[in-house]
């Protein structure tokens, strides 16, 4: 129900109430003074019909004077006279009809009143007007007169008040409805448009009510809450942009540093073909027969194709590049990371090694070059913690995984990626820190504590999130979890 024919509805039931007491008081007020009429005139009338009555009485005896009462019962329509002796036993035609206290006070020569009822327009008004006309004993006129024109003008009276009523609250609803739809309803179909617009982005057009109340005041600040609004809207705009713009910059230099890390892993890479290359060519200047500096030539040309991925590979990584995300194969950029990782853990007498019981093919929506960064940063993590060397494992698989709290969501399954190494672990006391920026627990030289927090930024921004299990002494497990596309789905259909 509308604001407007809320505020007739009430205006309506209290006018009715007011006016129904009103009409109920007025109709008992009617009542009463038609009751006091009654009682003033057969009043009158009493004192006119006893001197009748005793005159008649004394000059004539008691029948004249009861016929006398029979005739003016015959000639007033509607009202009855007739004698009673107030000593007369219940029963005789005589005998009034009052209960012993009325009749004491009446055999005192007080007039008694008495209203009798029996139904709705039923019932008389009687009168006793006490008369002395025998000595020592006590007699009265009583004079009786119907109700039912009282209930008639009453009942009347009743319907004249229930059609007032009706037309009063008819006609103050029909106003009261006008005025509400043009200064309450109008007003607020329009707000509500304004704020079914916000709630759609729109916060232009501004909200003009010409009326000087509380719906012109809420009015008047909608528009100023639009305009916060707006300006607000810019100021996020230009911030999230400044923001993708830092966390884009601070990925790329992440990548820098581990491109810096894999220049002097792939350093030897790079020297041994090179050697080859150089001593291939100086034979070939020396003179060799035609089949020999073939073969020469070919060797050359097959180091410089190996040298030529291997600097491929590394500008790739280095490469700045927009997001751009696909269905891809996670396993495979696994193998592509840790074949470019190689070099470098070989340096360090770590063993690279993908689980391929588990590496089968898990897809997930992903931009490849980052989803690359986020591994190269988990693995690199994991060798600078093996301070021993050892084997680091790369695990691919489908898995049901519930996500945290922070993160929210319903539990299903997920691809996991899990990168597990046999370092020195992470205490219990730093767990919680590992994602934080520049928080690192690695020697000085070893690392700037971007590399964790970058992975973390980017899992987060792909729907996912990280888990890490570690253990001081036995090594850690960062799991990464992302949701799966629906290539999956169609090629284990296949």
């Amino acid at each position: 129900m509308r604001l407007a024919s809320k505020l007739t509805l009430a205006l309506v039931l209290v006018m009715c109430a007011a006016l129904g007491l009103y009409g109920y008081l007025s109709v008992r007020r009617e009542r009463a003074l038609f009751e006091a009429d009654m009682r003033r005139d057969e009043h009158l009338i009493g004192i006119a019909l006893r001197a009748a009555v005793v005159e008649t009485w004394r000059r004539d005896g008691m029948g004249q004077a009861l016929q006398l009462l029979d005739e003016m019962s015959e000639r007033e329509d509607g009202v009855r006279f007739r004698w009673v002796w107030l000593d007369a036993p219940a029963g005789d035609r005589f005998a009034p009809a009052l209960p012993a206290a009325e009749i004491a006070e009446l055999s005192h020569g007080t007039e008694v009143f008495r209203l009798e009822r029996e139904g709705d327009k039923s019932g008389r008004f009687y009168t006793y007007a006490p008369v002395a006309v025998e000595p020592g004993r006590a007699g009265a006129i009583e004079i009786s007169e119907s109700l039912e024109e009282e209930e008639t003008y009453v009942q009347a009276s009743v319907v004249n008040t229930v059609v007032t009523i009706v037309a009063l609250a008819a006609l103050s609803g029909l106003l009261a409805m006008t005025f509400g739809q043009v200064l309450v309803g109008r007003p607020t179909r329009r707000l509500v448009d304004k704020a079914r617009r916000i709630g759609e982005g729109d916060l232009g057009g501004p909200l003009l009510l010409p009326q000087r109340d509380e719906l012109g005041r809420i009015a008047h600040e909608i528009n100023a809450m639009c305009e916060h609004l707006a300006e607000a809207r810019e100021r996020a705009a230009r911030e999230t942009t400044a923001r993708i713009a830092a966390l884009e910059q601070l990925r790329h230099a992440d990548r820098l540093t581990t491109v810096g890390k894999l220049a002097s892993g792939l350093a030897h890479e790079l020297g041994t073909p090179l050697n080859v290359v150089g001593g291939r060519a100086k034979m070939i200047a020396r003179g060799l027969p035609q089949e020999e500096a073939a073969e020469s030539a070919r060797i050359i040309a097959e180091q410089a194709d190996r040298m030529t991925k291997i600097i491929r590979q590394l500008l790739d990584f280095a490469r700045r590049r927009v997001a751009q995300k696909a269905p891809a194969d996670l396993a495979h950029i696994a193998r592509q990371t840790l074949a470019l990782l190689e070099p470098l853990a070989r340096r360090r007498s770590v063993t690279l090694r993908l689980d391929e019981a588990a590496g089968g093919a898990a897809h997930a929506e992903v931009d490849s070059g980052q989803m690359q960064q986020v591994l190269t940063n988990l693995i690199m993590n994991g060798m600078q913690s093996m301070k021993r060397g050892g084997e680091l494992t790369v695990r691919v698989e489908r898995a049901e995984a519930r996500p945290p709290a922070d993160h929210g969501g319903a539990a299903g399954e997920h691809v996991a990626v899990r990168v597990t190494d046999g370092g020195e672990g992470v205490a219990p006391e730093n767990i919680p820190r590992i994602f934080e920026p520049f928080f690192t627990t690695k020697n000085v030289g070893e690392g700037t504590g971007l590399g964790l927090s970058v992975s973390y930024g980017i899992v987060r921004e792909h729907g996912g999130w990280i888990e890490v299990e570690s253990e001081l002494g036995k090594g850690s497990t960062f799991t990464v979890y992302l949701a799966p596309s629906g290539q999956d789905g169609a090629d284990g259909a296949g």
